[in-house]
């Protein structure tokens, strides 16, 4: 086995977390404040006062994530497999694996693109495209889904080289492409006049140059899984096992674009543009929260999977709660640092004095769930990091599919706009019940055959995981 994933079944487990999550966070967090610049200097190049811009970016966002969400389902379900590979010491399968990643990211991304630029428009409309923010939204994504290949690709590996516990270096891509980006926002927003063309533009470009550095690292054998051109070659057993453990992130991302075919329906019914506009605004700037939770759940898959494989199973439930406590004091930090900052936040968008009205309510009620999100976020990606696609699946559709999309088309019948802002915290409340009665079967099975044991053989827990 290559020792340099030997780490993730020796260190301290509080370092070792920080260790790998605080780049993940780092560079996650450079991904949300280029999806907020965006936004920021969309509102620069059509005006403070137009919001169909900032409308046509809200609409065209949760397409360009569900993008994004095939190059999720190979991240999680392959860098899960690898981690797991490398504790049991199986480093041929894990270098299949990395192949068959870096296969499918191409195949993956030319099946999207054909019928996403063919249909984009009726896409569009689903999504609840107005006849006002239309042209915005359609002009930024045919540019995005033309670049898919550099986003299923680029999110894929960012992921696997986790998988290996070498987090600086993924964050160092998405430091790249972030850092990129924001410089040619400006620069082909407002220098080159192309408005929201050259964001598109901007951003495939970025996320380009930063697949093409996660590239280099296995071409130039940096990796604890080497890379050999004959592992392309698809390996249907392999692909089976990484669809499966990678459905539930790929469905919870889907499923957040699909809820927001409701929200934005609702929103276009109840609120109109300035309401799409607030709600584009608000979900970007709640992704420095829920990134930054992502980020610590990230950090976490590579220490549950290889000590997994390795049968170190004390070393995940300190983890586990190590990255719960971290995950709940984040949410709550950051939802009281955007309500206080809230009039500063909205305002740095636009200065249209329906939209500001409008924000201030519902970013102090659709935030109020953020303390909560955490647990769903660990424990789905715990199970995932187990292998276990049934529970990952479930409680990747449970926040938005199972109680927002109900929640959001019931409330607003009764409470109009507000009852749309009110379905998200609710819909958190409900995700944390059932991701803790999940977790706590999880403990259950772990007391019942003395998992934590340094001498358990861990074959019992086995069998009885596998019925979860």
């Amino acid at each position: 086995m290559d020792e340099k994933s030997e780490f993730l079944g020796k260190d301290n487990i509080k370092k070792l977390l920080f260790k790998l999550s605080a780049p993940i966070v780092i560079g996650m967090l450079v991904q949300a404040i280029y999806n907020v610049v965006d936004t920021f200097f969309v509102g620069m190049a059509y005006g403070a006062d137009d919001v169909q811009a900032i409308g046509g970016l809200s609409i065209a966002f949760p397409i360009q994530m569900m993008v994004m969400a095939f190059g999720i389902v190979l991240g999680t379900g392959g860098s899960s497999i690898i981690s797991r590979a490398l504790g049991a010491r199986e480093n041929e399968k894990a270098e299949r694996v990395l192949g068959n990643v870096f296969s499918l990211s191409l195949i993956l991304s030319v099946l999207i693109a054909i019928p996403g630029l063919y249909y984009l428009d009726p896409i569009l409309k689903v999504f609840g495209a107005t006849a006002g923010v239309m042209p915005y939204a359609r002009e930024y994504l045919k540019y995005i889904i033309l670049g898919g290949t550099v986003f299923v690709f680029g999110v894929a590996v960012q992921n696997i080289v986790r998988s290996e516990g070498n987090a600086r270096f993924a964050m160092n891509a998405m430091l790249v492409g972030g850092g990129l980006n924001i410089f040619l926002d400006p620069l082909f927003m407002l220098g080159f006049g192309m408005g929201v063309k050259g964001a598109a533009i901007a951003t495939v470009i970025s996320q380009a140059i930063a697949s093409i550095w996660l590239l280099l690292y296995y071409l130039k054998g940096k990796g604890a899984v080497h890379f050999r051109s004959e592992t392309l070659k698809p390996d249907l057993e392999i692909d089976k096992e990484i669809g499966a453990i990678g459905i539930g992130s790929f469905v919870m991302q889907c499923s957040n674009s699909v809820m927001m075919i409701f929200v934005f329906n609702a929103l276009a019914t109840y609120g109109g543009d300035s309401a799409i506009a607030v709600f584009g605004v608000i979900i970007k700037v709640n992704s420095f929260i829920f990134m930054s939770l992502l980020g610590m759940g990230f950090g976490l898959q590579p220490v549950v999977g290889f000590n997994y494989g390795a049968k170190k199973y004390e070393r995940i439930a300190e983890a586990v709660k190590l990255s719960l406590a971290a995950t709940t004091t984040i949410g709550i930090f950051g939802l009281l640092i955007i309500l206080l900052l809230k009039e500063q936040i909205l305002g740095l968008f636009s200065a249209d004095p329906q939209y500001l009205e409008i924000g201030k309510k519902a970013m102090t009620i659709m935030l109020l769930g953020m303390p909560l999100v955490g647990m769903n976020v660990i424990t789905s990606i715990l199970f995932q990091a187990l292998g276990k696609a049934k529970p990952a699946f479930l409680l990747s559709i449970s926040r938005q599919l199972l109680f927002l999309i109900p929640l959001v088309t019931l409330l607003p019948r009764f409470y109009q706009l507000n009852g749309v802002w009110a379905a998200f915290p609710a819909a958190d409340f409900l995700a944390f019940l059932l991701s803790g009665f999940l977790l706590l079967r999880v403990y259950k099975i772990f007391k019942e055959n003395k998992e934590f044991s340094k001498t358990a053989s861990g074959s019992e827990i086995t069998d009885k995981m596998s019925n979860l």
